[in-house]
Protein backbone atom coordinates (compact mmCIF):
# COMPACT_ATOMS: atom_id res chain seq x y z
CA UNK A 1 0.00 0.00 0.00
CA UNK A 2 2.97 2.37 0.64
CA UNK A 3 4.28 2.07 -3.17
CA UNK A 4 0.71 3.67 -4.55
CA UNK A 5 0.49 6.11 -1.76
CA UNK A 6 3.79 7.53 -3.05
CA UNK A 7 3.79 7.79 -6.22
CA UNK A 8 0.35 9.58 -6.52
CA UNK A 9 1.85 11.73 -3.68
CA UNK A 10 5.02 12.02 -6.59
CA UNK A 11 2.15 12.68 -9.34
CA UNK A 12 0.32 15.34 -7.09
CA UNK A 13 3.73 16.87 -6.75
CA UNK A 14 4.78 16.66 -10.02
CA UNK A 15 1.46 18.55 -11.16
CA UNK A 16 1.94 20.99 -8.41
CA UNK A 17 5.39 21.72 -9.54
CA UNK A 18 4.13 22.01 -13.18
CA UNK A 19 1.51 24.47 -12.64
CA UNK A 20 3.55 26.69 -10.70
CA UNK A 21 5.75 26.92 -13.59
CA UNK A 22 2.99 27.33 -15.98
CA UNK A 23 2.01 30.61 -14.00
CA UNK A 24 5.90 31.65 -14.28
CA UNK A 25 5.91 31.28 -17.65
CA UNK A 26 2.80 33.13 -17.95
CA UNK A 27 3.78 35.95 -15.96
CA UNK A 28 7.27 36.42 -18.28
CA UNK A 29 5.10 36.20 -21.39
CA UNK A 30 3.02 39.26 -19.84
CA UNK A 31 5.86 40.55 -18.90
CA UNK A 32 7.44 40.49 -22.32
CA UNK A 33 4.39 41.73 -24.34
CA UNK A 34 4.30 44.79 -22.36
CA UNK A 35 7.89 45.24 -23.33
CA UNK A 36 7.39 44.69 -27.02
CA UNK A 37 4.47 47.20 -26.81
CA UNK A 38 6.46 50.01 -25.13
CA UNK A 39 9.27 48.95 -27.73
CA UNK A 40 6.97 49.54 -30.51
CA UNK A 41 5.78 52.97 -29.06
CA UNK A 42 8.97 54.18 -29.18
CA UNK A 43 9.93 52.75 -32.35
CA UNK A 44 6.70 54.37 -33.85
CA UNK A 45 7.65 57.42 -32.51
CA UNK A 46 11.20 57.93 -33.96
CA UNK A 47 9.71 57.07 -37.37
CA UNK A 48 7.50 59.79 -37.19
CA UNK A 49 9.95 62.26 -35.79
CA UNK A 50 12.22 61.00 -38.97
CA UNK A 51 9.66 61.31 -41.38
CA UNK A 52 8.77 65.13 -40.17
CA UNK A 53 12.64 66.03 -40.37
CA UNK A 54 12.29 64.59 -43.89
CA UNK A 55 9.46 66.59 -44.69
CA UNK A 56 11.03 70.01 -43.20
CA UNK A 57 13.72 68.96 -44.95
CA UNK A 58 12.48 68.46 -48.46
CA UNK A 59 10.26 71.37 -47.86
CA UNK A 60 13.23 73.94 -47.17
CA UNK A 61 14.74 72.69 -50.18
CA UNK A 62 18.24 71.99 -49.22
CA UNK A 63 20.05 68.60 -50.03
CA UNK A 64 22.15 66.72 -48.14
CA UNK A 65 25.68 66.53 -49.98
Amino acid sequence: MFWPMLAIALGFLGLAVLGVLAVKVFIEAQRLAQQISATTGRINRAAEDLERAATTLADTGEALR
